[in-house]
């Protein structure tokens, strides 16, 4: 199909796939690049008209790696050492990070703490806005407590307008909020569209690689929680964030998917407040404050999130059915492994657990996802249906295989120091990881360390 302009200029119309980026002349209602269905969208192929000039790459060859200059070590802290955590030590040079979450979790909150926290150490900071005026800005400014005369903020849109702006400015860091709202006039698309998003993080990507200014993204998100827009777009740039939690709860993480200069595994945590975004440095002694006091159904794990480690309340209830299907309901935990160890239980123990209702919950919003807190939720299981609490001051860690063994956890020493910090006596572990233990000096003393090798023995001990 094509659309006939006057003055004889074409347009032609295609199609592509709103998940993967596949291109196609025609609709179809199954992609064959990723599977999805009805994804495909109408777009305009560019005009020769709107075609910018061909770039001349002369005098660039292909260079030996030895020769090749290491210039990834000019990194900068931000300021927040929550978020420096997840960047791996703070921001690289060039880099271009893309940040997302659901809307109102706090994304432009964090990222003008963020840009504040760098104008305080006399880095300029270009914040652009394509959702909010000045005078928005400046009053979310003020009751953050963020207002810096290094802070230049510009609303626009035109990726054009912007990138002229950048330029003459030269700033340490660059924040645009959000990359939906951007458009180029080179391309006949409206703005949020597919080739739109694609072709500005492209050009924002060469600006970030060309000039050495890291540039910050941020992304919508689609009602699945995934990063709208094509896919290619993540792969395009060089760190992607998701910020994660529950509207209605306090405590916000903040996770990264992809990080070509650090660790996948790291996590920030957050609270949010009136007065903003407030760093959690030590989240197990905040989330473990809340409890009143040891109950039946509740266990505490010692959970691992990067290198970071977590002790948190895992809270069980189990009711009786009074519909013909039990019901499995989670926060903060997978439904799937909970089914698992629940048919564990049912089989190696004995519980009747068939034809009970179990609801599950992290305290403090936090989601857990490592197969080391297998234990603490057979526990806490089996605490809510015996109505027996566990005793007290203990901790639990460990995988539980399907035939009912507890399987070993990696950094158990770490794991352990952390529980002796926070003043517990008695932590109960996978009994391999037991006899490869080597006991550190600043242990508590009054910490006793026990192995178990099956879902038996941790119930005969734990009980």
């Amino acid at each position: 199909m094509q659309i006939i302009f006057a003055g004889g200029s074409t347009i032609k119309v295609r199609y592509l796939c709103s998940s993967c980026g596949h291109e196609s002349l025609k609709w179809m209602g199954r992609c064959p690049g990723c599977g999805d269905w009805n994804t495909f969208l109408e777009q305009y192929a560019i005009p020769e008209r709107y075609k910018p000039a061909d770039r001349q790459h002369l005098g660039i060859g292909p260079i030996s790696l030895t020769n090749a200059k290491n210039e990834l070590k000019a990194r900068f802290p931000s300021g927040l050492k929550e978020f420096d955590r997840v960047l791996g030590g703070g921001i690289v040079s060039g880099s271009l990070i893309l940040i997302g979450g659901d809307p109102g979790i706090g994304k432009s909150t964090l990222l003008l703490q963020v840009a504040h926290s760098l104008c305080i150490n006399k880095r300029n900071v270009l914040y652009v806005s394509g959702e909010e005026s000045v005078a928005q800005i400046r009053f979310r400014a003020e009751r953050l407590g963020a207002v810096s005369s290094e802070l230049n903020v510009l609303s626009e849109n035109d990726l054009e307008a912007v990138t002229v702006c950048i330029k003459k400015m030269s700033p340490s860091l660059v924040i645009i909020d959000s990359i939906q709202t951007m458009f180029s006039s080179e391309f006949a698309a409206s703005p949020g569209s597919i080739t739109q998003v694609r072709e500005c993080t492209g050009k924002l990507l060469r600006l970030s690689k060309e000039s050495g200014i890291p540039l910050i993204l941020v992304g919508h998100v689609t009602k699945e929680g995934a990063l709208a827009g094509p896919r290619v777009m993540e792969h395009m740039v060089d760190t992607v964030l998701y910020f994660e939690g529950e509207r209605y709860q306090a405590y916000r993480t903040l996770r990264v998917a992809k990080n070509r200069f650090g660790s996948t595994e790291e996590v920030g945590i957050f609270e949010m407040t009136s007065r903003g975004l407030l760093e959690v440095a030590d989240p197990s002694k905040v989330l473990l404050s809340q409890s009143p006091g040891r109950a039946s159904g509740t266990a505490v794990v010692a959970g691992l999130e990067g290198s970071r480690v977590l002790l948190l309340e895992v809270q069980s209830l189990v009711a009786d059915n009074v519909f013909s299907n039990p019901r499995r309901l989670s926060t903060g935990l997978d439904v799937n492994r909970i089914n698992l160890m629940v048919a564990v239980m049912d089989k190696k123990l004995g519980l009747e657990l068939k034809d009970k209702d179990i609801y599950l919950n992290v305290a403090g919003g936090i989601k857990l996802e490592e197969p080391a807190a297998d234990l603490a939720i057979c526990l806490a299981i089996a605490s809510s249906l015996k109505n027996i609490p566990l005793k007290t001051d203990t901790v639990v860690f460990g995988e539980v295989g399907l035939t009912g063994e507890i399987r070993n956890v990696t950094q158990v020493e770490k794991r352990i120091q952390e529980v002796s910090r926070l003043g517990f006596k008695r932590c109960i572990i996978p009994g391999k990881n037991l006899f490869n233990l080597n006991f550190h000096e600043n242990y508590n003393n009054n910490l006793t360390v026990e192995g178990v090798n099956s879902l038996e023995e941790a119930f005969q001990i734990a009980f």
